[in-house]
């Protein structure tokens, strides 16, 4: 499945490659109501139209449960601008079959990503005691992590209904990575998949800081960004050390969103009313 918001060709095009290997669900969250027929999808997409953006995690609950009524097993979860090999797309499924009949309790198999802009292939991330651990992604076996990306990950919609949903209350950002530590505080598996890669963009274009690359995102979403990671670190399932690795990385990142990022007014001003709001309990929509 794929979620939309304000599509273009491109993005389209990529849907439609997708309904030619597999059952495709698109969940618009564009303000303004469209049509398939209008944006040119392929009429095999089951698309649905929301005429608002309710949040990535209302999206993609909305199209896992088109998929399981549809009677999928599996469910592929694809950012729009995201673009897939092919064989990711026949591998991936193939590899959650194989873990599900090795162990019924694989949650979730995704691949390596590869931002080229941010310095090529991301490790894979288990969260140690003390502090994360990176993990090359060499080998062809599957290996435990402890967080995927959304985009590119394949689900095992046997367990949703026991991890339950993606967590509405958050709208955007760390939606994947809540799911993930909720998923493994249950007992079930995350999975890296490290001879698979998808090209993934992480945000806009990257801003360089001493030498090193941040993702650039905009001053909106900087403020998801502080309030739901500060709305995590109070959850008790949440490890000790994502938290204390976040914060001692948030005043750093505040810091370089309110010098190096413009306008800097408005990019201080919402990370501090996000994180204000993390603490008071403000969820949804800004």
């Amino acid at each position: 499945m794929i979620v939309f918001y304000r599509p273009d060709s491109g993005c389209v095009a990529r849907a439609n490659r997708l309904a030619k290997v597999w059952p495709c669900v698109v969940v618009d969250n564009t303000e303004t109501v469209s049509t398939p027929e209008a944006l040119g999808l392929d009429r095999r997409v089951d698309y649905v139209a929301n005429g608002a953006n309710l949040g990535i995690a209302t999206a993609l609950n909305q199209g896992v449960e088109r998929l399981i009524a549809a009677g999928c097993t599996a469910a592929l979860l694809f950012d729009q601008d995201s673009e897939p090999s092919d064989e990711l797309l026949i591998e991936l499924p193939r590899t959650m079959a194989a873990e599900r009949m090795r162990n019924r309790r694989v949650a979730l198999i995704g691949p390596a990503y590869e931002d080229a802009r941010l310095g090529g292939v991301a490790p894979f991330v288990r969260f140690g005691y003390v502090k994360l651990r990176r993990i090359q992604p060499d080998g062809v076996q599957p290996v435990d992590v402890d967080f995927l990306i959304t985009s590119g990950s394949c689900v095992n919609l046997a367990v949703w209904r026991d991890i339950g949903p993606m967590d509405d209350s958050l709208f955007i950002d760390f939606v994947d990575l809540e799911w993930c530590v909720r998923a493994r505080s249950k007992g079930y598996a995350v999975l890296g998949a490290p001879a698979l890669r998808l090209k993934h963009e992480l945000g806009g274009e990257p801003v360089k800081v001493f030498g090193r690359s941040y993702p650039g995102h905009s001053a909106v979403r900087h403020y998801y960004l502080f309030r739901n990671a500060v709305a995590l670190v109070r959850r008790s399932y949440v490890p000790w050390s994502w938290k204390s690795t976040e914060l001692v990385k948030m005043p750093v990142r505040l810091a370089i969103y309110a010098l190096f990022m413009q306008p800097r007014m408005a990019h201080l001003r919402l990370s501090m009313l996000g994180i204000w709001h993390g603490l008071t309990g403000r969820t949804g929509a800004l």
